[in-house]
């Protein structure tokens, strides 16, 4: 079963599905091996740890989908990768789309914000007209063709033109061809919970963003709630930021890291990414030369 079924298997099975976000293979491989089912990639995540840069928008397609590539054949399990806007109208959409499918991502997020896009948590966020995303998620959901391709429609428009017009467009979306809708920074609990109310039977995702817009919940309560999918899309990065920063301040202050505690050992590192298999390869193919 490919990926992109096995996500199917999932959204189509009991229970919230709780997927962390990640911004690298590593951080990927360390989702895989926690037990997570399903990660998902973020142009938050992706703008920061490979250019260094804000959720402004400033990614290309190139380089979001090189990296979310990379990610998914880091890993056994399903990614959901964020494609932003698509990159352009419908038509930009369609070779977005098949790009995607060569490199073996199972999902997609597929947002109707203006581009420059930038992250949902933010102000100043601009969106399309309705009509127009409803045309880019026909699209996906055309060159999709037989792959399976779970298509996750976003919409920001809470935050420009309010909760009602947010979930109308999610209805549109739906109708046209999304598998999950996904309403972006609801602003209370309350409009959190009025989201499953008024989208009822269609797959919903919610995402947790410490220190967002959106009161952050439990997957049980967003299970509760109505919620399929219930994503942390930036909690590794935000704790990853913080350890690292952490670890070189000690070793600024002190000189060493004897003494760090939260600190991976090199032997833990090395299974993490599976170090006896290329060693394993090493000694079957490498033919060593006698020392001179």
């Amino acid at each position: 079963m490919n990926k992109c079924n096995l996500l199917r298997k999932r959204l189509s099975e009991p229970g919230i599905i709780l997927s962390p976000g990640v911004y690298d293979c590593l951080s990927a491989k360390i989702a895989e091996r926690t037990g997570f089912e399903v990660i998902l990639t973020s142009g938050f995540g992706i703008s920061g740890s490979v250019l260094g840069y804000p959720d402004y928008g400033l990614l290309t397609a190139t380089e979001m989908l090189n990296a979310a590539g990379n990610i998914s054949k880091s890993v056994d399990i399903p990614l959901i990768a964020d494609i932003d806007t698509g990159y352009g109208n419908p038509i930009n959409v369609v070779r977005t789309i098949e790009n995607v499918i060569d490199l073996g991502i199972a999902g997609v997020i597929l947002e109707d914000q203006e581009w420059p896009k930038r992250c949902g948590h933010l102000q100043g966020k601009r969106i399309i007209a309705m009509e127009e995303h409803v045309e880019k998620i026909s699209a996906a959901r055309f060159a999709s063709g037989e792959s399976g391709l779970v298509i996750v429609a976003r919409t920001d428009a809470r935050a420009e033109l309010g909760l009602e017009e947010a979930i109308r467009r999610g209805k549109a979306y739906y109708e046209a061809g999304a598998d999950v809708i996904f309403i972006e920074a609801p602003q209370t609990e309350e409009e959190l919970k009025g989201i499953p109310s008024a989208l009822p039977d269609m797959p919903l995702l919610a995402n947790m963003i410490e220190g967002g817009k959106t009161p952050c919940h439990s997957a049980g309560e967003l299970e509760e709630f109505g919620f399929k999918m219930g994503i942390f899309a930036l909690s590794g990065l935000f704790a990853a930021t913080k350890g690292i920063e952490d670890c070189f301040c000690f070793l600024k202050e002190n000189g060493t890291t004897s003494g760090f505690e939260n600190i991976s050992s090199f032997q833990d590192y090395k299974e993490i990414i599976n170090m006896k298999k290329y060693k394993e390869l090493e000694e079957k193919f490498v033919i060593r030369k006698p020392n001179s």
